[in-house]
């Protein structure tokens, strides 16, 4: 396949800019719609609002369905961050406008949607040709009474990333399927990998491993329960699957295994761009922002290898907002940009994993290769990982800001050397602030 980086990275650029002139300017359309979609003069303009690089817009599909329905005119706003973009949702979704026609929903926040903001959305029941979604994605984004409120975009199986010229120096292997055998079965395996890293590594400024956060999340994802359990009680603070999870990240940050980063955060980016840590914990839409922040320099010495244990971090849905004066063609074009041959097109383009059981099973996903990682067989590693995702994901309502607050928590100790029974009781301070 061709290079992820480059087209997500200028993808990313645009959306900051464009996302930030979206929170600012109002979305009300000039029918007086509270959406900014509607019908005038035989044209149909659907508005969507996005975040991040969801490889919608980017990929060039909103203008293959321009072209195959003329009368169609879409106008797609994107966010360059998602808790920006979902804190504006809220207050939207509240007011009853500046909204659009279909949004974007985070995998952390559509518990939240369902449970609280169900009439505000439109239900997919009825929507046929949908039934090609693996069986526990669509469970995400319905209610209860059963009502599906949006159609699932990606999913994000898990891999570990990794500097092959840096396992080298180390004396590790450097073939992915040899590296994959080293931590098989086990994070703990994985954190020991860190430890033989830093004592055999002799170059200084690099650490084995990005950020505890990324390892906590990715232990955490790997179980059908983590903050919540099926009946909506917080259970994080008695769940052992939390408590296994901040420990062993614990002990990768204590023991110096770390580079004192948060993905996503400052300082991050340019960690990738200089080279100081050597793993990271990557789901597959991750690949496109490494490649990108790492830059061409880097091309070739980070490679791709199974993670310890399956599991699912992150993925998206479109929703229709209920009260869109377009909400039938919104819905149509939601099927059509959910639909097997688009997410297949979006995985070729940026590497985003399908949530389609007819995409994930297509030649062009299996056989996609990475050209910055390696060459690294991309389709087959995350298309194996994403059937390894436990088929029951319990989703809370604040996951979203409880693990935020869990990786803020983690940071106090690999930034201010704070204790991790002291890090677990601030944190839980704040979660149950922050979630009343």
């Amino acid at each position: 396949m061709g290079s992820l980086g480059s087209l997500r990275g200028k993808a990313v650029a645009t959306a900051a800019t464009v996302g930030a002139l979206t929170l600012v300017v109002g979305c009300g359309g000039s029918d007086g719609s509270a959406t900014g979609g509607g019908k005038k003069d035989g044209k149909v303009t659907i508005t969507m609002g996005l975040y991040g690089v969801m490889g919608i817009k980017e990929t060039g599909l909103l203008e293959q369905y321009e072209k195959e329905n003329p009368e169609v005119d879409i106008k797609a706003e994107i966010a360059g961050d998602e808790q920006t973009y979902y804190t504006a949702l809220q207050t939207r979704l509240a007011a009853g406008k500046g909204l659009k026609d279909i949004q974007g929903i985070e995998i952390g926040r559509a518990k939240e949607i369902t449970d609280t903001q169900a009439d505000k959305f439109a239900d997919f029941g009825d929507v046929s040709g949908t039934d090609h979604f693996l069986p526990w994605k669509q469970s995400q984004i319905s209610t209860g009474d059963g009502k599906v409120l949006g159609l699932g975009t990606d999913i994000g199986p898990m891999a570990v990333c990794y500097r092959k010229d840096y396992f080298e120096k180390a004396g590790l292997p450097t073939d992915r399927e040899q590296v994959a055998k080293l931590w098989e079965g086990d994070w703990n395996k994985y954190v020991e990998v860190g430890r033989t890293f830093k004592k055999d590594f002799k170059t200084a400024g690099v650490a084995y491993m990005d950020a505890a956060s990324g390892l906590f999340n990715a232990m955490i994802y790997g179980h059908p329960e983590q903050f919540y359990d099926e009946k909506g009680e917080l259970i994080y603070s008695s769940n052992p699957v939390v408590k296994d999870a901040w420990s062993l990240a614990a002990d990768a940050a204590e023991d110096g295994l770390t580079a004192k980063l948060r993905q996503f955060q400052p300082g991050w980016d340019p960690g990738l761009a200089n080279g100081t840590f050597a793993t990271a914990v990557c789901p597959a839409w991750m690949l496109s922002h490494i490649s990108e922040k790492a830059g061409p320099a880097n091309k070739g010495k980070w490679d791709v290898a199974k993670a310890p244990k399956g599991a699912n971090w992150g993925g998206s849905f479109l929703g229709v907002v209920e009260q869109s004066p377009v909400k039938e063609e919104a819905k149509k074009l939601v099927a059509w940009l959910t639909a097997p041959e688009q997410q297949a097109h979006i995985f070729k383009e940026i590497g985003n994993i399908p949530s389609s059981r007819q995409a994930l099973n297509t030649a062009e996903v299996k056989s996609a290769k990475s050209e910055y990682f390696a060459g690294a067989p991309i389709g087959q590693i995350f298309g194996a990982a994403a059937q390894e995702i436990p088929d029951k994901q319990v989703l809370g309502r604040k996951d979203g800001t409880i693990k935020d607050t869990f990786s803020q928590g983690l940071t106090l100790i690999e930034q201010q050397g704070t204790a991790r029974d002291k890090a677990w009781e601030t944190t839980a301070e704040r979660i149950e602030k922050a979630v009343g």
